[in-house]
């Protein structure tokens, strides 16, 4: 007897819980996680070395989640395995690499920021020149506005610092690792596609041996026994791991890369409200006219791209 398909698989015959969460508040919870790291960044240096959190923060994950993960990476076929650790290691060892390697080399962290920024716009060009797609004028114009929206508000951050000219060089490509892992992972066959679990365990654990390479060639890879250091790791495996990432691949599913990588241009107005919010950092003016800029850029590509659905 042959059961129905929907029957014989579970995944098919129960929707997708985050399709009952209307995707504007995953793409505000994006956001919220998303800036949450750079904060976790600026409060752990004071503590310990920022590749040591980072490998710290793998380990946690993998840890945590290696329980309710482990069925299903004993089913996953070997060539799956392998997809899926090439992008965890692109989007999240490439990408924090550039990025923390570059400040750590000396790059002001608001031009590392503003080149972590650029992810939209560099994900626009790599999908033209890679996979021959072309976006709708309509959508170039909300991502220069959004871009620009997000040069306001880093305009007061922004300095050339004192980093060899080659440093400069890593944020750039820590932010075209992770367009490159997003449109992988956008583009890849649904057979070849692992759960969110199983997925975000992958990426940390290929990750973690990655971020031990790099800080264990810094020096120790023991944690630092202090509370700061602890807290360092909790906030950013939870808030930052957990919660950007698994909502970065959760909103993917739902919606085009290019809308989840713009929603990321309100990430730095978002992330000054965290300082302000902890560290009591003032407000200004211009960071609210710059994250009104970068929301009109949001609106006019999910606008654009609604319009070009409906016909």
């Amino acid at each position: 007897m042959n059961l129905p398909k929907s029957m014989t698989c579970p995944s098919l015959s129960r929707p997708d819980w985050h399709r009952a969460i209307p995707l504007p508040l995953l793409e505000a919870a994006l956001l919220l996680t998303w800036s949450s790291g750079f904060i976790g960044a600026r409060f752990s240096i004071d503590y310990a070395p920022a590749l040591l959190v980072v490998f710290w923060r793998c380990v946690v994950v993998t840890l945590l989640l290696f329980p309710f993960v482990a069925r299903q990476l004993r089913r996953a076929s070997a060539a799956v395995l392998l997809k899926n650790a090439g992008i965890g290691l692109l989007a999240m060892a490439g990408y924090l690499a550039g990025i923390t390697q570059g400040i750590a080399l000396g790059v002001p962290a608001g031009l590392a920021a503003l080149v972590a920024d650029l992810l939209p716009i560099g994900m626009a060009l790599l999908a033209a020149a890679v996979l021959g797609q072309r976006l709708a004028w309509r959508v170039w114009a909300g991502l220069v506005v959004g871009l620009l929206g997000v040069s306001v508000v880093t305009h007061g951050a922004l300095a050339w610092g004192n980093a060899p000219l080659w440093a400069y060089g890593l944020p750039l490509l820590g932010m075209l690792s992770l367009a490159v892992a997003t449109l992988w992972q956008k583009h890849l066959p649904a057979s070849e596609s692992m759960g969110l679990l199983p997925n975000l365990w992958l990426q940390c654990g290929v990750s973690g041996v990655a971020f031990a390479i790099l800080a264990g060639a810094q020096g120790s890879l023991a944690p630092i026994p202090s509370a700061g250091f602890a807290l360092s790791v909790l906030w950013t495996a939870g808030l930052s791991t957990l919660g950007g990432y698994g909502l970065y691949w959760l909103c993917l599913r739902r919606a085009t890369a290019t809308r989840v990588a713009s929603v990321l241009y309100l990430s730095p107005p978002i992330t000054l409200l965290w300082a302000w919010a902890m560290f009591d950092e003032p407000l200004s003016v211009q960071m609210g006219a710059g994250m009104a800029v970068s929301a009109l850029g949001i609106w006019l590509v999910v606008r654009a791209e609604e319009r070009q659905a409906e016909k």
